[in-house]
């Protein structure tokens, strides 16, 4: 059976092949981080088994100077913290919290790059997500997609998350809103994808680019927009003022990349605003969506990444 091997090299090892759990249980390994914490709400034995083993094998009445459930980590690099998080432990993660108040346990990755502040996101935890920025828990922090605490909120369309962060990061919110992952996404980018409308619109209100281009293609929120083929979120970039003439590193437009595709809507709405001269396509160009197929992918590199035009 799989366990989770807990381990410190100065002050403990629970090494569960080895010795005998003092609760006679063992907790299994959790291969989809993403999905571990809200599936194990259905699993109450695996939060009784992490409530026994931060309170009783680790004791919070131990000294200050020696507190190994702060340096306790598995083999997949997740604190005490974080297995309280993904199992919605939530009083024992509030515990520590509280008690390790702007202390680096707070932003301790696991081997996913993962903060607890990220797994308090993936997991639709907004009370934890507040505790964790006001304790001190740097919300710049970014995953091994590049992606920070924001990014997945913008992601995952996490309304409540977005307003606690957002909140509770005004110091470091404008370069979290301007800062791509590593598929050169940034925050308002990957609520367009996702067709968030309402999450693109507070991004817009709080200070984000809406003409930002991410540095694959050159793509802005509105080109996004076009290749989804949502007509209620192009109708709504352009109101709150997207440039219709940005052009993408190809040299299109918006419109341009209406051509081959169906919806009169979108193109007569873009056909209206696009500048007469950009409006035809580049002469060496026939087919715009042959050339410049939309690639969402968020889990692939790009190859060649342009910094500005």
């Amino acid at each position: 059976m799989d366990v989770y091997r807990v381990s410190n090299h100065n002050q403990m090892d629970y090494n569960f092949d080895n010795m005998e759990p003092k609760h006679g249980k063992m907790l299994p390994c959790q291969d989809d981080r993403f999905d571990s914490g809200l599936d194990s709400l259905k699993e109450d034995e695996l939060v009784n088994d992490i409530e026994e083993l931060t309170m009783d094998d680790c004791s919070f009445d131990t000294p200050k100077d020696y507190e190994p459930w702060k340096t306790a980590v598995t083999e997949d690099g997740d604190t005490f913290l974080h297995l309280a998080i993904i199992h919605e432990a939530t009083e024992h993660a509030i515990q520590m919290i509280k008690l390790s108040h702007k202390q680096p346990f707070l932003n301790v990755q696991n081997h996913q790059r993962q903060t607890a502040l990220h797994l308090a996101v993936i997991t639709e935890q907004p009370q934890l997500v507040e505790k964790l920025l006001k304790a001190g828990c740097d919300p710049r922090l970014v995953d091994d997609s590049g992606n920070s605490a924001l990014h997945i909120a913008c992601k995952r369309g996490s309304l409540a998350c977005f307003s606690v962060i957002t909140q509770n990061c005004e110091r470091h919110l404008t370069s979290i809103l301007s800062f791509p992952n590593y598929s050169g996404h940034n925050c308002l980018h990957l609520a367009s994808i996702n067709s968030y409308v309402s999450l693109v619109e507070s991004l817009i209100q709080l200070g984000a680019d809406i003409n930002a281009q991410e540095p694959c293609s050159g793509r802005t929120a509105l080109h996004l927009a076009v290749d989804l083929q949502n007509p209620t979120l192009v109708c709504r970039l352009l109101e709150l003022g997207a440039d219709v003439n940005s052009l993408t590193y190809g040299g299109f437009t918006a419109y341009h990349l209406t051509y081959g595709r169906q919806n009169e809507e979108i193109r007569c709405q873009l056909y209206e605003k696009t500048a007469q001269e950009l409006r035809e396509l580049p002469e060496s160009e026939s087919d715009v969506s042959d050339m410049e197929e939309l690639d969402l992918s968020d889990d692939e590199m790009y190859d060649d990444i342009k910094f500005g035009k």
